[in-house]
């Protein structure tokens, strides 16, 4: 039987954890941060859904059907949710993810442990979320989450995995601690770039899969759509620093296998409507959420042009979203490409290339002296 000294050093060892962000991820990772025990408390800016955490315990906008943890305490006062809180969740869209950041500084402190769960970037200086909480903070305990987290399956308690990836190793097991359950398994990563690239960039590719569907292509087609998007995305990170290995798992492949295979996954929603026929503004507008994939697409194409990385898939798809070409070009634009390495990092595309080159240029023929007439 607990005494009451027992029950005040619970009450100490209780983590604080706060959660920016009122959407389906951040409310499933609020309610398993307070199964798991943690003091968690919800910042979002609709005061009607604040009142209905707290007094149904239901997210009525985002997941309708998921009993919320009734520790969960949802607050539109930024000042409420944060301070005391020794692990910050940030689960923010891209476009307004640094105002809120901005507007949390004054609560935010250096022993905080900030963690970006967005899988997006921003526009002015291709900046991942991470990147901008370095800038505003300038703290050194921040990491990022991605991974095949469908946040509809998480509130079903569906069996799930995600990647918490920092450099400093605090933040890698405080968050194991505090989201890591029977069915919601975190593993750890050091590859941050990696990891936040796969998360971002794979949502490009979700919204080609879905109008690969809607415009009846086969497994086959899906297959190799899903294989070229992996060279795509872990040739575009490689390049701006990233280790291949780490598209090797769940914030990669695993990622990029559940947004291109479901009708959960928004991006994938995004691209069927368009398949269908859809205008951009009518496949988003009937979504009703923020698809990351639409903003990330002509920044990844801009930022691949400036590097020199190929990625026909990406650019082909930009032309879909933006310039007007029928969705059935994206198909053609790959199977036109280039046959070139299948894995470049054992095979570099370059060496294809350079065969290719050999062994259709004309054959030397040696001509000796004697057959040289003056």
């Amino acid at each position: 039987m607990l005494n009451d000294q027992d029950v005040i050093m619970a009450d100490e060892q209780q983590i604080k954890v706060a959660v920016l962000g009122g959407g389906s991820f951040g409310t499933a990772l609020a309610s398993i941060a307070a199964d798991n025990g943690a003091q968690v408390r919800q910042w979002m800016r609709d005061e009607a859904l604040v009142a209905q955490i707290n007094q149904e315990h239901r997210n009525g906008r985002y997941l309708p059907d998921y009993p919320i943890n009734p520790a969960v305490e949802a607050s539109t006062d930024l000042e409420t949710v944060l301070v005391g809180a020794e692990l910050v969740l940030i689960a923010i869209p891209s476009k307004a993810f640094r105002s809120v950041v901005q507007a949390a500084k004054p609560w935010l402190t250096a022993q905080q442990i900030l963690v970006s769960t967005t899988k997006g970037i921003e526009q002015e200086g291709f900046l991942l979320m991470s990147q901008v909480l370095e800038q505003e903070t300038g703290f050194t305990h921040i990491g990022v989450i991605a991974g095949p987290n469908l946040a509809s399956e998480i509130a079903d308690k569906q069996l799930t995995a995600t990647v918490i990836a920092s450099a400093d190793a605090l933040t890698r097991t405080r968050v194991q601690q505090v989201l890591g359950c029977r069915y919601f398994r975190v593993y750890a990563s050091n590859d941050r770039h990696g990891v936040e690239l796969g998360g971002a960039l794979k949502n490009i590719y979700a919204i080609a899969a879905g109008m690969a569907a809607a415009l009846g292509m086969g497994e086959n087609t899906r297959s190799m759509l899903m294989t070229r998007a992996l060279a795509e995305m872990s040739r575009f990170a490689v390049a701006q620093g990233a280790n291949p290995m780490t598209f090797l798992g769940l914030a990669g492949v695993g990622d990029l296998i559940v947004t291109c295979s479901s009708n959960l996954s928004r991006n994938y929603r995004v691209g069927y409507a368009l398949g269908e026929g859809r205008a951009l503004e009518a496949a988003v507008e009937a979504l009703g959420q923020v698809a990351e994939g639409v903003n990330t697409v002509k920044l990844v194409c801009a930022k691949a042009e400036e590097l020199g990385v190929y990625m026909p898939l990406a650019e082909g798809l930009k032309r879909v979203l933006f310039d007007g070409v029928p969705a059935q070009e994206m198909a053609r634009t790959l199977m036109l490409g280039e046959q070139s390495s299948d894995v470049e990092f054992i095979l570099p595309r370059e060496a294809v290339q350079q065969a290719h080159r050999e062994q259709t240029s004309p054959p030397r023929v040696a001509v000796s002296k004697g057959d040289v007439h003056e």
